[in-house]
């Protein structure tokens, strides 16, 4: 069976091309197809050029934050969290689904959804590992959270931070808004991870045994990379560019390492399936669209800024997420909403952000999450992660907008 995430021991196989994996030769697919589109024509040269540009503080985070989640790792700050988190649930199973939840709500709200897949994904493994409990239900947690409990705040999101520039709210007015339909949002969510991950791993696990709390095998390295983090974390709410505070902290720790543990400094620590696969994406989805995407988009939401219209948008939202991307769907949708029509921007908002589960490529959160999985050898089967993702973007899609369109 497909799974999303493999052995660490199948990981060296994957150098070789004959043995690539399914979503290494999309990567690669969707960048021959884009520098083809740039060659024959079909995309101006210009105009990647521009698309280029626009991506590369993307593609600075996207390589600079998984070398720094990599590192942090092989540092021991995922297993001392892990470690606290554990304690604190005091042995109950249900004690934990809690503080997972609130802990994958409250960094991805606070934060940014992909500041969630990155540093959360290996505390949960890590997590499930020290108690030893299936990693699934709370690798699960990560992801679906990640995208989910993205509402809220303009930072929470990258799509967030391109909507606040068309709307023009500030987060206080934005969080009023947007405070009942994240709520929903969350419920649905933590409901079906119960249902659908977490109870049937319960048996056994509950009650569990807190671990002793983890001790780092190099105390410099560690708090070094803790330092990182923090500073990482502290960027992003000063609000210092996502690329550069990424970039800083990452630097940070590769000169710790290389001055006390350069054997861990390998070229597999850069993502490339990632930023080949950005890359590749972002040049496709824009020939696509110069070629009759933005027409269909715009016949798709159609013009009617009520409860119709609003419904439509999310629900093409969230269905162009899972084809192309949350980042590309929403800038498609948003360049065919009139800018006064706050009502139905937010929805395709709700359809980009909650919507892309259901393909492991329909956020950068989810590629992250699965690199992550991935690298610790974390296996989730991927017919049952599309069909259970998919069942919840659409019921979470449908209740949010809903929920927008009731809340005072």
């Amino acid at each position: 069976m497909e799974t999303v995430g493999e052995p660490p021991s199948a990981t060296p196989d994957r150098s070789r091309w004959g043995r690539l994996h399914v979503l290494d030769w999309i990567a690669i697919g969707l960048a021959a197809v884009g520098v083809l589109s740039v060659l024959t024509g079909l995309l101006p040269r210009a105009d990647a050029e521009v698309t280029v540009r626009r991506i590369i503080p993307i593609l600075i985070f996207l390589g600079t934050v998984v070398v720094l989640a990599e590192l942090t790792a092989v540092a021991g700050v995922f297993d001392a969290l892990a470690a606290r988190v554990a304690i604190a649930a005091r042995g109950s199973y249900r004690a934990l689904f809690w503080l997972c939840v609130a802990f994958a709500s409250i960094t991805t709200i606070a934060l940014n959804l992909d500041t969630t897949a990155v540093l959360l994904t290996p505390v949960m493994i890590a997590l499930a590992r020290k108690l030893g409990v299936p990693p699934t239900p709370l690798a699960m947690t990560t992801v679906w959270l990640a995208n989910t409990a993205s509402l809220l705040l303009p930072v929470s999101n990258l799509t967030n931070i391109l909507a606040s520039n068309r709307i023009g709210l500030d987060p206080l007015p934005w969080a009023a808004r947007m405070w009942w339909p994240q709520l929903v949002a969350i419920v649905i969510t933590m409901l079906l991870l119960w249902w659908w991950y977490w109870r049937p791993a319960r048996a056994g696990a509950d009650p569990f045994v807190p671990p002793p709390a983890h001790v780092p095998p190099d105390r410099v390295l560690h708090r070094t990379a803790l330092g990182a983090c923090l500073l990482f974390v502290a960027g992003i709410l000063a609000g210092v560019e996502i690329g550069l505070a990424s970039g800083v902290a990452a630097a940070i720790l590769v000169a710790g390492f290389a001055l006390r543990a350069r054997h861990s400094l390998r070229p597999a620590l850069i993502p490339w399936r990632l930023l080949v696969f950005v890359t590749g994406l972002f040049l496709v989805v824009q020939t696509i669209g110069e070629h009759g995407l933005d027409h269909v988009m715009g016949t798709l939401i159609g013009g009617d800024p009520g409860t119709e219209g609003s419904l439509r948008a999310g629900a093409v939202g969230a269905l162009f997420a899972n084809v192309v991307n949350n980042l590309p769907a929403y800038v498609a949708g948003e360049a065919v909403i009139d800018p006064a029509n706050h009502t139905q921007l937010f929805a395709l908002l709700i359809g980009t952000n909650v919507g892309p589960l259901a393909t492991p490529w329909a956020s950068l959160a989810t590629l992250i999450w699965y690199e992550r999985c991935r690298a610790a050898g974390v296996a989730v089967p991927l017919g049952r992660f599309v069909a259970t993702s998919a069942a919840l973007a659409a019921l979470a899609t449908t209740a949010t907008v809903a929920t927008l369109l009731l809340a005072p």
